[in-house]
């Protein structure tokens, strides 16, 4: 498949990003295999003249099934809001977990999300429905001690090894030290060792969950996981609105990931501020996730990007968060997060990207001096008009009815369910 004079296209120059302008971008297969003007045309060709071309985005911490559950308990503080959310999740069946993933990985795709990194129940389910769109992920089971037996979490993670495929892999998901016991850890410690899979968990994200860490272990949350072999390179830790600078050098020593949230942590009013700026300067690979649709209340990474960027000059009184680093966490370093080559328009990264309009008036005035700058700032998921993963059209002019219509029929299926459901529930308290 050839992208036939892309109007602009995102390139990395180093550890700045670069603008072409009327490129042609060659897929041979799953990869990207030539970059430059006026290519062969052999096969397959799509006329991109009216398009920016940018790397997929990774959407590098989201819990897919919670779409049923946007709206719901909006006003309420992190505990209180958890505690909402599991006296509704412990009624909740495959059936509607797999119905709320497929309309998050619907809204998604449509987004320009190429890949995503999901926390959530059944993760068999959400599996098999992004086996179908054909979106690229990790997901797995949730160690969380008082609502699963870590013992079935960990057969349901065995059994998942057999499922897994070029696009989608398992992860060991953790909710939070704070909800699971030492051997917990300890055991998810011995998970990683035999199997290499990369660890995924919320750390550090409230004042409070650091209180009780401390009370509980009398040191800092990282530090605990250092004890028991968690701090590692394919560690991804999420939120670390509260770390402290001795835990960034843990992190930065061990080689662990680490994903920011924004738009959620503001919402729940967990405080603090996430170090990007740190972050960046000492060499660890920052990520950038929406969280779940429950509590962000998108799955829309172009307005992560910007409020990571506004809330960091924020806090700072500063413009040292570009809009250029919030572009590279979202594609570069999320690639890096997943272990694949992408995240990148060029040779030998697999042909993940995102099509959006040139015509969009809410880019206008665009040139590759602003072009940037407009993707973060101006830019929406609604201006995407195809999303390619692993070198298929996933998305585009051909099924952009048929995904409104399933999404729609989606939302009017959870709606009905939750009508009949949450009554239930506040009987129950």
């Amino acid at each position: 498949m050839l992208l036939r004079d892309c109007r602009f296209a995102l390139r990395r120059n180093g550890a700045d990003i670069s603008v072409m302008e009327d490129v042609d971008i060659r897929i041979e297969g799953e990869e990207i295999t030539e970059v430059g003007r006026e290519l062969k045309a052999d096969g397959e060709v799509m006329n991109c003249s009216r398009m920016i071309a940018m790397p997929g985005m990774v959407n590098a911490h989201t819990h897919l099934g919670m779409s049923l559950l946007r709206g719901y308990r909006d006003d309420e503080e992190l505990m209180d809001w958890l505690n909402s959310m599991w006296s509704v999740e412990r009624r909740l069946s495959e059936e509607v977990i797999g119905l709320s993933s497929e309309l998050s990985i619907i809204e998604s795709i449509m987004s320009g999300t190429t890949a995503f990194i999901d926390m959530y129940f059944h993760p068999s389910v959400t599996m098999e429905v992004a086996k179908k769109y054909g979106i690229r992920g990790l997901l797995g089971p949730v160690f969380i001690d008082g609502l699963n037996d870590p013992k079935l979490v960990e057969n349901d993670l065995r059994n998942m090894l057999s499922s897994r495929n070029e696009l989608i892999k398992p992860v060991i998901n953790i909710h939070g030290i704070y909800s699971v016991g030492k051997d917990t850890l300890e055991r998810a410690a011995a998970l990683m060792d035999e199997t290499g899979l990369p660890l995924n968990m919320h750390v550090d994200e409230t004042r409070d969950e650091v209180m009780e860490i401390r009370r509980k272990y009398g040191k800092q949350p990282i530090e605990v996981l250092m004890d028991v072999g968690l701090v590692r390179r394919n560690s991804i830790f999420v939120h670390l609105g509260w770390v402290s600078s001795w835990e960034l050098e843990i992190i930065t020593r061990e080689g662990a990931n680490v994903v920011h949230c924004p738009t959620s942590n503001m919402k729940l009013a967990t405080g603090g501020f996430f170090p990007i700026v740190e972050l960046m300067k000492m060499g660890v690979n920052v990520g950038i996730g929406t969280d779940g649709p429950a509590s962000n209340n998108s799955l829309d990474v172009f307005r992560e990007m910007k409020m990571a960027v506004l809330l960091q000059r924020n806090n700072y009184w500063s413009t040292a968060m570009k809009a250029s680093h919030a572009i590279s966490m979202a594609t570069k370093n999320g690639y890096e997060l997943i272990g694949v080559r992408g995240g990148d328009i060029a040779p030998g990264n697999k042909a993940d990207l995102v099509l959006l309009s040139a015509d969009s008036i809410g880019l206008l005035p665009m040139g590759p001096d602003n072009l940037v700058s407009n993707l973060v700032y101006s830019a929406t998921g609604r201006d995407v008009v195809a999303t390619i993963v692993n070198g298929r059209i996933i998305y585009g002019p051909h099924n952009r009815d048929e995904f409104i219509e399933r999404a729609i029929e989606i939302g009017r299926k959870l709606e009905d369910y939750k009508s009949r459901l949450l009554p239930m529930v506040q009987l129950s308290k």
